[in-house]
């Protein structure tokens, strides 16, 4: 597997640092400024660049935005942001207003795989290139090295592996799982679940008697988590795809009057500070990191486009792993 250089946070704050590593995945075309039919980007600053996000009631989509706020200025960026409200609908909408503003690059996050095909397929159609950020849509319906520059993120399906491995260890293969979903139709939620799901099958000792969405928001959790501990009184592990859902879980738990960490384990995905603060508290067993900051990534892979070089179809971020282990080293990589 080839690599590309890993790079640093470009001035970001010390615990945004070095979270990442960079490497091509094999699988579909990739990008080169030269390719027919993938828009270029123009030689000119500032570029105006559209960022659209999918929401802003979480600490990691709070860091992504800020991550590109920060990065700015030194890419010779003027950022036009939106924020879609959890709405995929109103992102097609902010995006295509971006189109018609005639911003010479688009970055974004796509909330759903499908809804958000249509409209890369616009601006590609517009001569806009686009590089999509920690969500992928839909690679049956449009290609990365074809019709989009590339995606950045995180291997979704090994963060579920990593996090159903480490549940399995940590209840000697038999547990009674509560599964708490990410959004309806997100890459993120669609491949973690697969991932996790894919190694509880294999250990017979282990059951998911539940699987609904908690919408990647800490209340949704905390009340779909109280809905099935009423249904499912015997549960004894949760997982939850992303750390705001495993707080809501947590407080759910205490309010039913069991102990988070001993009657219930629970294992979640994204490193938030208050994911480590949980490990720190027994509360949480473990998290799978997700890093947010894509902002120095993007400016890396745009400027290495721009200059004609070739950009792998995946730009695969490395992720880290906490527990009890490691949790007081780690706490600087919160956000």
């Amino acid at each position: 597997m080839l690599s590309l250089e890993k790079k640093s946070r470009m001035g970001l704050r010390p615990l945004a640092a070095a979270l990442t590593a960079l490497t091509l995945a094999a699988g579909f075309t990739a990008a080169h400024a030269a390719d027919d039919g993938l828009p270029k980007i123009p030689n000119k600053k500032p570029l105006k660049v559209g960022f659209a996000q999918t929401e802003s009631n979480n600490p990691w989509r709070l860091a992504e935005t800020k991550s590109f706020k920060e990065i700015a200025a030194k890419c010779g960026w003027q950022m036009v942001m939106t924020d879609a409200n959890s709405s995929a609908a109103k992102q097609v909408s902010d995006i295509q207003s971006m189109i018609a503003q005639h911003v010479d690059l688009l970055v974004f996050p796509p909330r759903e795989e499908k809804p958000l095909v249509p409209v890369v397929m616009q601006a590609k159609k517009a001569g806009i290139p686009v590089i999509l950020v920690d969500r992928n849509i839909d690679q049956s319906m449009a290609k990365a090295g074809k019709d989009y520059i590339t995606f950045i993120g995180s291997d979704f399906i090994d963060q579920g592996h990593r996090a159903a491995d480490w549940l399995v260890k940590a209840t000697n293969g038999k547990a009674t799982i509560i599964e708490l979903e990410g959004s309806t139709g997100a890459s993120a939620a669609n491949d973690r679940k697969k991932g996790f799901d894919e190694v509880i099958a294999k250990n017979p000792g282990m059951k998911i008697v539940a699987s609904q969405s908690g919408d990647f928001a800490r209340d949704k959790g905390r009340q779909v988590m109280e809905t099935l501990l009423q249904a499912h009184p015997d549960v004894t592990a949760v997982y939850a795809h992303n750390d705001e859902m495993a707080l809501g879980a947590i407080a759910a738990i205490k309010a039913a009057g069991k102990q988070p960490g001993k009657d219930i384990v629970l294992v979640t995905i994204d490193g938030t500070k208050g994911g480590l603060e949980a490990i720190k508290a027994g509360e949480l067993g473990a998290s799978v990191q997700s890093s947010p900051f894509f902002g120095p990534l993007a400016c890396d892979v745009a400027q290495k486009y721009a200059k004609g070089e070739t950009i792998p179809p995946w730009v695969k971020v490395s992720d880290r792993f906490y527990d009890k282990s490691n949790v007081d080293a780690s706490m600087q990589y919160g956000y």
